[in-house]
């Protein structure tokens, strides 16, 4: 039982499904992260549109690389894959094009968008998969649990490197401020014992001291 919550825990948020108002002239977008050549599939809605404005929809990374873009969009999917550990953004920007310009004409009501988008082994498809390999239905759970043991070993490693990663910066920061720590009570000591020398100079100029 205890490996079924571990699988359970791995997958929830392997998919992102939400609902949400658009601006019929404004912007709203959707920030994720995505590992290294994992598969990221995303399929959009976006309904009642009015024909006085059209949505476009802008997915990129953290480079501003875009992954993709779609100008009067109404629904549709994409899919890519990412050269590096990184976050992406889904930008959903609408706009007016009756030629009134920005906020001007009737006021209209905000659109509503559904989104949904899938990392990993929740990307593939297994029907295709079956289909074109022509696995048996054992054979394509097998492959299914294939996938997920790979996608689980693959985070642990991830996470093992983020780790190590975390430990080696917390090494070289405490060796910096072991060496800050002697270094100042070496500048604190060096002051110490001028002032010594230079009041004793001092008290001896001004004959107060012998």
């Amino acid at each position: 039982m205890r490996g079924v919550y571990v699988v359970l825990l791995y997958l929830l948020p392997a998919v992102l499904s939400i609902s949400f108002k658009l601006p019929a002239e404004g912007t709203r977008c959707i920030k994720e992260e995505a590992h290294k050549d994992v598969l990221v599939v995303g399929e959009f809605t976006i309904e009642a549109i009015p024909q006085t404005h059209e949505v476009d929809i802008l997915v990129k990374d953290t480079k501003e690389q875009t992954l993709f873009s779609k100008e009067k969009a109404d629904s549709g999917k994409f899919a890519f894959t990412l050269d590096d550990y990184d976050m992406f953004s889904i930008c959903f920007h609408g706009k007016r094009v009756d030629g009134q310009g920005s906020g001007r004409g009737a006021p209209v009501d905000d659109l509503s968008v559904k989104l949904t988008v899938k990392r990993g082994i929740e990307a593939k498809s297994y029907n295709d998969l079956a289909k074109a390999e022509k696995l048996k239905p054992m054979e394509l759970e097998l492959k299914k649990l294939e996938d997920l043991a790979e996608a689980i070993v693959s985070d642990f490693a991830y996470m093992k490197s983020r780790e190590k990663l975390m430990r080696d910066t917390n090494e070289s920061t405490n060796s910096r401020v072991l060496w800050f720590s002697i270094f100042s009570m070496a500048v604190l000591l060096g002051l110490a014992l001028w002032q010594v020398f230079y009041l004793k100079r001092f008290f001896k100029a001004k004959k107060l001291i012998e």
